[in-house]
């Protein structure tokens, strides 16, 4: 037997030793592959959430796991009991850390943990006391990963490379993101613990009366045996929300952890509770986690919104204090882990330029992973807040939140690639907010949302989308109960989604906006190579070959259908200068899309 395939079998024991000569055992747990997370454990002091001495603050743990010339310094947390997502314990001896290795064979560990008023804010190496023997290590060996599809696992971490799309690092897969942005309060869970409706909304429709909170009813079919559970067979109506959404094709889903302090429905926070900043629940967190983990395994992004517009100055007075860093060190440590992960500073997001540069680099600084950080702005403040951040070395994009999609997504593409630091620019919401998308039943063919937000904004060289559900239709930005009110939609999502992935090598194209000669229509191209053309009302266009005289084929894709490519009026065309490309197969006063490619070459 090889020796990863025992560790993957046996946790790998070890010992610290403390001051009054006692021993603790502890154990590094995990399947221990590459990309899999090793959850390093220990027995330390046992102590509680409410404890004079905080556990959150006055302690803190470090690991640092190296490889060869690899080194990443990870953040620890106070775990309770251990197992507090099943117990609901409030009090214990445990301490965390978790780490994602991303190379096979044997990794190192060394165990940095002391004690001190406020030592968790602190970076100096030597702050506080030791608790016992403040240095212990170890080692484990690390196998190669078994998974397969969309399992993150398979693809590895989830990475700005300076690029327009995120990568992930074990595959090379360029990511394409799809998902949803409703409900936003997706955390105010019945089955988690401590949640619960704070307050009536103020807007009326937002949310079923004055003690709403989620169930998921609709989606407790949707579970699967095997699927992950707490405390005797809750979370099944969340966890069957995450297999629907993965099942219809999406990759992605918007959340915030807290919108209390005035923010919208009152219903999600991470500490003991409402009123509370410093201390976290474990048992919730842990929670939390047991969702969080489900998605790494159906392929589902994480976009955590750290807080929104009626909050963002509700932490320190907007500042990066005492408060604040304690809640991205708690987010970071307890969640930094999962492969795909976007943090976002803020939904419509108030704060000044020089307070989102010091929390992106904050943030940079404690997350061993260097997840994406993106920032969400209110419609006609992108100049306000974008231009400052562009070229920024910790922020890497804006999540944004427009109607004028198209032209708002070609902006940010060429200014941040005109700063030296090409930004990933994603549309995570459309309006206006009473609107946003309706359920199907509303808009079954989502005609507006299609031509001008999903095509108009992937035809830019964007990101991907998130849809919004606006507050005066059912299911909505905070009471959404079903995805499948906007089932169709995520079928029109994912035709897009699967258009670029097969058939364009779209890193390598961009926006050429000026090759064809409709007004309304989109062109993405690599000139001379391959040309993709979206007519949102049909017909046709001439596209500009320039001066290349070779032969071009035409092919057209549905995107109200999906499936594959067919011919049109005209099969071929050759240059040089402006050609029409002829219409499409059928249904020519709809929407089409147009392929033109060397005739003979079938990407």
């Amino acid at each position: 037997m090889k020796r990863y395939e025992l560790a993957v079998l046996c946790a790998v024991c070890f010992v610290l030793t403390f001051g009054d000569g006692a021993t603790a055992a502890g154990n590094v747990s995990g399947e221990l592959r590459k990309w899999h997370v090793a959850t390093l454990t220990f027995s330390g002091p046992e102590t509680s959430e409410d404890a004079e001495v905080n556990p959150f603050l006055d302690y803190r743990l470090v690991v640092t796991f190296s490889r060869g010339g690899k080194r990443y310094v990870v953040t620890g947390y106070y775990a309770a009991d251990g197992r507090a997502g099943q117990t609901s314990a409030t009090a214990g001896d445990k301490w965390r850390v978790h780490f994602v290795p991303d190379e096979e064979g044997k990794w190192s560990y060394d165990v940095s943990f002391r004690k001190g008023k406020d030592i968790a804010l602190s970076s100096e190496a030597d702050a506080g006391s030791p608790v016992g023997l403040d240095v212990a290590n170890g080692s484990f060996e690390v196998g190669p990963s078994d998974k397969t599809g969309r399992d993150h696992r398979a693809k590895g971490m989830l990475r700005y490379v300076g690029k327009r799309y995120l990568q992930f690092a074990e595959t090379g897969e360029w990511f394409l993101k799809g998902g949803a942005d409703s409900p936003e309060n997706f955390l105010a869970y019945a089955d988690f613990d401590g949640t619960y409706d704070t307050a009536k909304l103020k807007r009326e429709g937002e949310a079923a009366g004055d003690t709403f909170i989620h169930r998921y009813e609709p989606h407790v079919k949707d579970f699967k045996a095997g699927d992950p559970t707490w405390k005797d067979g809750r979370g099944k109506g969340i966890i069957g929300a995450m297999n629907y959404l993965a099942f219809k094709g999406m990759n992605s889903v918007y959340f915030i952890p807290y919108n209390i302090d005035g923010g919208d429905g009152k219903d999600v926070w991470p500490w003991t509770s409402p009123k509370e900043r410093i201390r976290f629940d474990c048992s919730k967190l842990d929670q939390w986690e047991i969702v969080f983990s489900h998605m790494d395994k159906l392929g589902l992004m994480m976009h955590i919104i750290t807080q929104e517009t009626e909050n963002d100055q509700g932490l320190d007075g907007g500042d990066l204090g005492r408060q604040r860093k304690l809640y991205y060190r708690e987010l970071i440590a307890r969640f930094g882990h999962h492969l795909a992960l976007v943090w976002n500073l803020g939904e419509e997001n108030t704060n000044t330029t020089a307070q989102q540069k010091t929390f992106c680099k904050y943030i940079k600084g404690l997350d061993p992973y260097s997840h994406p950080i993106v920032c969400h702005t209110f419609p006609g403040k992108y100049d306000e807040v974008y231009s400052p951040l562009l070229g920024y070395e910790y922020f890497d994009g804006p999540s944004l939140q427009t109607n004028d999609t198209h032209a708002q997504t070609v902006k940010w593409i060429d200014a941040s690639a005109k700063s030296g630091r090409r930004w990933f620019v994603c549309l995570d919401e459309i309006g206006p907010a009473d609107t946003g998308v309706k359920p199907d039943k509303d808009d079954y063919w989502h005609d507006d949302v299609r031509h001008k937000h999903l095509w108009g904004h992937l035809m830019a060289g964007g990101a991907g989308v998130e849809w919004y559900f606006g507050y005066k239709f059912a299911h909505n930005d905070l009471n959404c109960e079903d995805w499948r009110s906007r089932d169709h939609l995520w079928d029109l999502t994912r035709y897009a989604l699967e258009f670029f992935q097969e058939y364009l090598p779209f890193t390598e194209m961009e926006h050429h906006d000026e090759l064809t000669s409709v007004k309304d229509d989109y062109c993405f191209a690599k000139p001379g190579q391959i040309y993709t053309i979206y007519l949102p009302g049909g017909g046709t266009t001439n596209l500009d070959l320039g001066g290349d005289s070779k032969s071009f084929a035409v092919q057209w894709f549905n995107p109200r259908a999906g499936g594959a490519l067919r011919a049109g009026s005209v099969r071929s065309i050759k240059g040089p200068g402006p050609v029409g490309i002829g219409q499409p197969p059928e249904d020519a006063n709809k929407d089409w899309v147009a392929l033109v490619q060397p005739a003979m070459k079938r990407l």
